[in-house]
């Protein structure tokens, strides 16, 4: 669908209900906790990783020139590599966890209707590579503006920016601009019922600090499977639009 389309289904669709999101929710939790869980492994190491990345040019300089750190002030040189790394690392952070999130509700999907399939790493293809870094970096340039606000614009922010792994997942025709757009449409039609079940969902999700407290790690992605009924209820899948035409012609009186 075009942007037009997705935005015209948006607007024509009923509004949000809470206990519709928070049941469905909970019922499908219990079929992708697993997944959810790797879903966050993966994220917590791949972000490790990128962050041991930007300390990676520090120990090389330690192995090969000790007397640099003599010093107490850390090298001019690397102090110039870290204020180029650090953006580019936190940009790669971002973009990193919105894939991941595409893929975790590629499988929300794919469990929800019944399919067998895969979706961790799904989405680290070209296409949506370049779209994810353009949207990390909305994501901050919002995030930093929500924080000027004295952070009341980031409770605000906090649901249309929920919503972009979820386009960019399953509105592949969308552009980066376009999905936020989209998101920042639905978002704002359903904000108060967004924001509600997902803080409601979040505080549930605290709950698997009880379980030796890495319950957490099993617990954390409850707080996003709202926002794929969002969008299944808020949008619609092109296959559900289909399935809902052929009832609506079964029912239909015959001429």
């Amino acid at each position: 669908m075009n942007f037009y389309d997705v935005e015209g289904k948006i607007i024509t669709k009923p509004a949000l209900d809470f206990g519709a999101l928070f049941n469905k929710g909970i019922e499908l939790f219990k079929v992708v906790w697993l997944p959810g869980f790797v879903t966050v492994l993966f994220s917590t190491l791949l972000t490790l990783l990128l962050v041991l990345v930007m300390y990676t040019p520090l120990i090389a300089l330690g192995i090969f020139n000790a007397e640099a750190f003599e010093s107490q002030e850390p090298p001019i040189a690397y102090t110039f590599l870290s204020m180029f790394l650090m953006p580019v690392i936190v940009v790669c952070i971002f973009a990193v966890n919105l894939l991941l999130m595409a893929g975790f509700y590629r499988i929300c999907r794919a469990k929800d209707a019944k399919l067998n399939t895969d979706g961790h790493f799904y989405y680290f293809k070209k296409q949506y590579i370049s779209k994810a870094f353009v949207l990390a970096l909305i994501t901050i340039g919002l995030a930093i503006v929500g924080m000027l606000a004295c952070g009341v614009g980031l409770i605000y922010l906090g649901v249309p920016l929920a919503l972009f792994p979820v386009f960019l997942a399953f509105e592949e025709e969308l552009s980066a601009l376009e999905i936020v757009k989209a998101s920042f449409a639905l978002g704002n039609k359903n904000w108060l019922v967004l924001f509600g079940v997902t803080f409601v969902m979040g505080l549930i999700a605290q709950l698997g600090v009880i379980l030796c407290v890495v319950g957490i790690l099993f617990t954390a992605m409850l707080a996003r499977i709202p926002i794929y009924y969002a969008y299944k209820d808020g949008v619609g899948f092109k296959d559900d639009d289909t399935e809902d035409r052929l009832k609506a012609l079964a029912s239909s009186p015959e001429l």
